[in-house]
C-alpha cells in the first residue's frame, strides 16, 4: 500500500467515530457563540449598555455618548480575550496532539509558569515594563520551561506518559513559582508591576499591547493550524507516521515554535491563565471526534467563547468589584482536569 493511500486512511480512522456528525453545524454554532459572547462582553459590566446601543456604537461611534465609551473601553478588552483565548486553545490542542497527551496544557505542564518566570526576571533585573518588553522574555522562558518538562518526564524507560509530564510540569511550575516569589516580595516596584499580571486578566489592556503580540500569534496559528495532518498520524506513533513519509522529529520541532509563540504572547498580554488549553480539547472531541484537522481550527474558536464567557461573569459575581477571567477559568477547569486524570488511568496514552 503507498504513503499516500495509508495516509487517507489513517485521517478515515480518524473521522470513523463521528463521520455522521455534522462538522460544518459544529463549526458554525461555535463561531456564532463567539459572536454572542462578543456583545454580551461589549454589554455587560457594571454598567449595563443595552445591545442596540453597542451596535450603535460599532456603526456609528459618537465619544460624547456615555454608553459609546463604555463600548469603547470594552472592544479592547474583547478583542484581547479573542487573541488570548485563541492562543491557548490553539496551543493546548497542539501539544496535546505533539506529546499523544490528554493533559497536555501550557499552564499544566508549566509552559505559562516559564514564560512567567522570564517577566518577572525582565522585571525585576532589568526594570522592563509594558507587553512589548515582556513578549521576548516570556518567549525565552517558555521555551525553556517546555524542553525542561519534556525532557524530565522523558528519563525511565517508560517515557514521557501522561502521569509523569504531569508531574514533571507540577514540579518545575512549583519551582518557578518559588523563584518568582523570591524575587516579588524583595522588590516593592515589582511586585507593584508583577500583582495585576500574574492572576491573568483581560482588563486594563491598550490597542498598543495588542498590536505588540498580534504578529507573533499570527505567525504561530498559522504553523499549527497547517499541522492538522500531521497530528493526525503522530497519533498513531512514530513509526507509523515515519511509514507515511512523515519526520517525527521535525514536525514536533516546528509545532514547537508555533507553541511557544502563542504561548508566549498570551502570557505576555494577559498573564498566565490555565485550564484553557485543557478543556476545550475535549469539549471538542466529544463533538466532532479526534481529526486534528478540525480540532484546531474549532479550538481557535471555542477557546476565546470560553474565556470571553468567564470575564463576563468575573464582572458581575462581585459587584462593584471583579473576579479576573484567569482565576475563572480555573475554576471550571479544575474538575475537567480531574476528569481526565481519572480517565487517564483507564486508558492511558
Amino acid at each position: 500500500m503507498g504513503a499516500a493511500a495509508l495516509e487517507a486512511r489513517v485521517s478515515a480512522a480518524a473521522c470513523a467515530s463521528v463521520a455522521a456528525r455534522p462538522r460544518m453545524l459544529w463549526l458554525a454554532t461555535v463561531v456564532a457563540a463567539l459572536a454572542l459572547l462578543v456583545l454580551l462582553s461589549l454589554a455587560v459590566g457594571a454598567r449595563s449598555v443595552a445591545l442596540p446601543a453597542v451596535l450603535d456604537a460599532l456603526v456609528r461611534f459618537d465619544a460624547a455618548d456615555g454608553d459609546h465609551a463604555v463600548v469603547a473601553a470594552r472592544l479592547v478588552r474583547t478583542v484581547a480575550g479573542l487573541v488570548v483565548g485563541a492562543s491557548l486553545g490553539l496551543a493546548g490542542t497542539s501539544m496535546q496532539g505533539v506529546a499523544r497527551n490528554p493533559l497536555a496544557d501550557p499552564g499544566i505542564l508549566g509552559v505559562n509558569a516559564g514564560a512567567s518566570l522570564a517577566v518577572v526576571a525582565g522585571i525585576f533585573f532589568l526594570g522592563v515594563a509594558g507587553v512589548s518588553s515582556y513578549l521576548w522574555f516570556a518567549f525565552a522562558g517558555s521555551a525553556v520551561a517546555a524542553a525542561v518538562v519534556y525532557g524530565v518526564a522523558s528519563l525511565g524507560r517508560s517515557g514521557a506518559t501522561p502521569v509523569k509530564l504531569a508531574l514533571a510540569g507540577a514540579a518545575v511550575a512549583a519551582g518557578m513559582g518559588s523563584l518568582m516569589s523570591a524575587m516579588v516580595v524583595s522588590s516593592q516596584d515589582s511586585l507593584e508591576l508583577f500583582r495585576t499580571w500574574q492572576v491573568g486578566a483581560l482588563a486594563g489592556k491598550s490597542w498598543g499591547s495588542i498590536g505588540a503580540v498580534l504578529p507573533f500569534v499570527a505567525a504561530g496559528a498559522v504553523i499549527l493550524l497547517s499541522t492538522g495532518r500531521l497530528l493526525n498520524t503522530l497519533a498513531l506513533g512514530d513509526d507509523t507516521a515515519r511509514g507515511l513519509g512523515r519526520r517525527p522529529g521535525m514536525g514536533r520541532a516546528v509545532s514547537a515554535v508555533g507553541i511557544v509563540l502563542l504561548c508566549g504572547s498570551a502570557t505576555a498580554l494577559a498573564g498566565p491563565i490555565a485550564f484553557i488549553g485543557l478543556v476545550v480539547p475535549h469539549l471538542l472531541r466529544a463533538l466532532v471526534g479526534s481529526d486534528y484537522r478540525w480540532l484546531l481550527p474549532l479550538s481557535a474558536a471555542a477557546a476565546p467563547t470560553v474565556l470571553l464567557a468567564a470575564d463576563i461573569a468575573g464582572r458581575v459575581v462581585l459587584l462593584p468589584g471583579e473576579v479576573p477571567a484567569g482565576v475563572l477559568a480555573a475554576l471550571i477547569g479544575a474538575p475537567v482536569f480531574i476528569a481526565v486524570v481519572r480517565r487517564g488511568r483507564r486508558a492511558e496514552l
